[in-house]
């Protein structure tokens, strides 16, 4: 009895708490029932926000009344928007309020942006009644209406965006990565996580998109709003089941402190041995379980924050002014976050790529022909394709390709493709993508009439072209994102893993703003005399092609600095937990 009990009561190894703030009882906490309800609280919120998002382009130019470069400018400004408030939701989870509080209070703002903006749409903006599909414009709006949709929809950025980089790492603490079957459950996780994130947004893109094409914009965002609030019951609903990590204070002020302390010795010399660095002596540097971090030899000039001078004479019990002296981690961790900013940047082209499919895609498609037979389609639906590609290639992935690559490397314990490989192989399918959109746009132009008012459905040209630019897109995610999501959350320090997925988020944003400053540019050179630039409200007066061509000579530059960075990156290595020692071996990218 006395054996079974124990067993029952067997802990965590990570350091995870349960919601009293007691070391998690790992038969009845986290593993996959608290993961499967955050999958689905994903695909719920997702379904929601994506409601919102996918036909946003169409909302601002049939109801709002404006044109195609504007709307995909707004589109771009405000995507990115979402993506930046996840630094903020990162901020928080990390340093204060835990990751299972900043969901709560985020999701909650989320819910509250999407009721806003259906009262805004139902009230003020969708007049006269059934305005907003193809034929029939809305009218004139009153400035109040036009603050709350604003309001509305940048509480559904902040609200999303400062859940979204919580969630996902919220999911993974449910794994105890040193334990042999959950380890290998949490790499699989991130994998689903993207899936259950793709399956949320399917309905959105099919069945709510289709309802919006139509100009049933209210009953669209109601709709939004429902799938949300049910998302935030489930997630409360698993409270007694989710594991976490106690915050472990602002990161920002680690990170300073190791700056002055390495300028306050700059004339200091630097040990030839990490050996004679500073380090905290017991089995923790934290309260919560996390690994000590190995020394590295790059950027050595900050090794002067861990020496020990004269002025600090020897630390005793660990007692000592962390702007003055910082240990071996401490400075490891500023480490770290400077070898994944190179990473990181040669992210942000692609979310280049990635957003035009919410976009320039969509106004793409509203040009072609949409329509078989009397049912017409909703050119934003197209992008079930890419939802459906990512299902495939998640499947292909796992099954099929990594177990290959694994028996190919002939390593013992190989794991298929690293993430580093993965990434760049994502950037690889996003040229395809680009160059297949470009050509696809190119004879779209031929079969297209160049006098038209609004020019939706004006190219003989089926829609279904767009297919292969859509399969490609999801394609090059489950390797860019997918990797993307598993490598910033193994390789960013422990209490900061948040940030870690904040980054992901993050790329995709800056990705944003910078298709919307590219745009903005090429319009302004591309425009002369009787030429109204490469995107005009009148696409089959410009060039699309010429700029999906333009993009995928940027990713292809792009790519080529992302080998020298990947090759140039150092993995971090952590110190075992009860041990002296836990190097991991790695891969290391190869082309």
């Amino acid at each position: 009895m006395m054996m079974v009990k124990e067993k029952d009561e067997e802990r965590t190894n990570d350091g995870t708490v349960d919601q009293h703030g007691l070391p998690a009882v790992r038969a009845t906490t986290g593993r996959w029932p608290a993961a499967i309800l955050l999958l689905v609280n994903q695909g719920l919120a997702t379904l929601a926000f994506f409601g919102v998002g996918v036909n946003l382009v169409l909302f601002l130019t049939r109801v709002m009344g404006q044109d195609n470069a504007s709307a995909a400018n707004n589109v771009s400004k405000w995507t990115g928007t979402v993506y930046i408030f996840s630094l903020l939701g990162a901020f928080l989870s990390d340093s204060y309020w835990g990751r299972y509080k900043t969901c709560a209070i985020f999701q909650s703002i989320f819910v509250l942006g999407l009721i806003l903006l259906s009262l805004s749409s139902h009230i003020f903006l969708v007049k006269p009644r059934g305005c907003g599909d193809k034929e029939t414009p809305c009218g004139s709006h009153t400035t109040f209406g036009i603050v709350l949709f604003y309001v509305s929809i940048y509480l559904i950025a902040l609200g999303n965006g400062g859940y979204q980089p919580n969630i996902a790492t919220l999911g993974a603490d449910q794994f105890d990565e040193d334990h042999p079957r959950e380890g290998r459950s949490k790499v699989s996780f991130f994998s689903y996580f993207y899936l259950a994130l793709n399956l949320g947004s399917l309905f959105s893109n099919t069945i709510l998109g289709y309802f919006e094409d139509e100009g049933k914009w209210a009953l669209g965002f109601w709709a939004s709003t429902a799938s949300a609030f049910v998302a935030l019951v489930l997630f409360l609903f698993g409270t007694p089941r989710y594991r976490h990590f106690i915050p472990r204070g602002n990161p920002l002020s680690r990170f300073c402190q190791v700056l002055v302390a390495a300028f306050r010795k700059w004339t200091v010399k630097i040990p030839s041995s990490g050996e004679d660095l500073y380090e905290a002596d017991g089995k923790d540097v934290s309260n919560n379980g996390a690994r000590k971090i190995l020394h590295t030899n790059g950027f050595k000039f900050l090794d002067r924050a861990a020496v020990i001078t004269s002025k600090e004479g020897t630390p005793v019990d660990d007692t000592y002014n962390p702007w003055h002296l910082c240990t071996v981690t401490q400075v490891e961790e500023v480490k770290c976050i400077l070898r994944l900013l190179p990473i990181w940047l040669c992210t942000i082209l692609y979310s280049v790529v990635f957003t035009q499919m919410a976009s320039l895609f969509v106004e793409q498609g509203a040009a072609m022909k949409t329509t078989i037979s009397n049912f017409d389609i909703p050119p934003a639906s197209m992008s079930s394709f890419d939802i459906l590609s990512v299902a495939a290639f998640i499947f292909i992935y796992r099954r099929v390709l990594d177990p290959v690559v694994a028996k190919i490397k002939k390593k013992p314990n190989s794991k298929g493709l690293t993430e580093l490989q993965r990434m760049g192989i994502g950037l690889v399918i996003a040229v395809m993508a680009m160059v297949a959109a470009g050509t696809v746009e190119h004879f779209r132009l031929k079969h297209a009439q160049k006098d038209c008012y609004t020019c939706e459905g004006s190219s003989t040209l089926t829609i279904f072209w767009q297919i292969p630019q859509y399969v490609l897109i999801g394609a090059s995610e489950v390797f860019m994102y997918v990797g993307q999501l598993e490598f910033f959350n193994k390789e960013a320090p422990e209490g900061l893993k948040s940030f870690g997925s904040a980054l992901c988020m993050t790329s995709i944003s800056l990705g944003n703003y910078v298709s919307s400053l590219l745009v903005s540019i090429v319009m302004k050179i591309s425009a002369h005399d009787e030429m109204p630039g490469w995107i005009p409200g009148n696409l089959n007066k410009g060039h699309l092609d010429r700029f999906y061509f333009l993009l995928a000579a940027l990713t292809t530059a792009d790519f080529v600095v992302y080998i020298v960075c990947a090759r140039w990156y150092q993995y971090i290595h952590f110190q075992g937990r009860g041990e002296e020692s836990d190097e991991r071996e790695r891969d290391e990218f190869s082309v």
